[in-house]
């Protein structure tokens, strides 16, 4: 074999995958975090599958839970091949602010931080899923986490949970864009729309741009129109709200549900 024959393996950047999870005591109300559990333990195979069928990217997962406090489910990002879900348990208050802190010291490249992969890394996708307002000072927590250069760059998606989501102007916040807040008022709609936000954003993130006439300027946008086409036009997503306005649907979750 000549010299020119010789291939090397090109090295595959990584893209981390970011579950950020209210597990403060009001997700226990029917069953909210136990359909969290259980879609999101479902939906690994589907990830590991995306990974193993992309030459360009390895794709990590991490999972970060807040509640009165806040705790990471490993200490560092898994193979989405070694990723296995354990599941939360509902209590406590909502300290948002502290779990944005929380992961803007994660945000980073060094010994401690999640983005120190020397082949380079996509930037990640985050999902947030939460049903209530923070019981603490969150803005301070907030801003540092914008300030961070791989959260600017990130694919951010935050699900409101049920109808009693109080201010989802706080989410609006967390995604800088209200077409990345989604309110899903059932837990058939809660497993669809947590399917269908973790796989698409993985599957966007973690390769090249698109390129060419009519092309999404970022990953965000790409992905915000696949939701949207999502919502708009496939029946099993009836009910599913985009935005920050108040709530148009009765909600299973709430008072006047089952």
């Amino acid at each position: 074999m000549g010299e020119f024959d010789k291939v090397d393996e090109m090295p595959r950047r990584v893209m981390v995958l970011f579950f950020v999870v209210d597990s403060s005591g009001s997700m226990e109300d029917y069953g909210k975090l136990e359909s969290v559990n259980t879609t999101v333990r479902e939906i690994i195979p589907e990830i590991r599958d995306i990974a193993a069928s992309n030459s360009d990217a390895l794709i990590k997962i991490a999972a970060l839970e807040f509640s009165s406090g806040v705790e990471w489910m490993y200490p560092q990002p898994k193979l989405a091949e070694e990723f296995e879900w354990r599941d939360l348990e509902a209590g406590g208050l909502t300290d948002f602010g502290e779990a944005c802190v929380e992961l803007s010291n994660k945000l980073t490249v060094g010994e401690n931080g999640f983005m120190s992969e020397a082949k380079g890394s996509f930037a990640p996708c985050i999902i947030l899923l939460s049903d209530g307002q923070p019981t603490d000072n969150y803005k301070h927590g907030l801003e540092k986490l914008k300030g961070k250069r791989w959260f600017q760059k990130a694919i951010k998606i935050a699900i409101a949970v049920g109808n009693d989501v109080s201010d989802k102007m706080v989410l609006q916040e967390f995604t800088g864009n209200s077409e990345a807040v989604i309110q899903v008022h059932t837990k058939d709609q809660l497993r669809k729309i947590i399917r269908f936000v973790s796989v698409t954003p993985s599957e966007v993130a973690s390769r090249s741009s698109s390129v060419g006439i009519g092309a999404p300027e970022t990953k965000q946008e790409e992905v915000l129109e696949k939701i949207k086409d999502e919502v708009d036009n496939n029946p099993d997503f009836n009910g599913v709200e985009i935005g920050t306005e108040p709530p148009k649907y009765e909600d299973e979750w709430s008072s006047n549900g089952w």
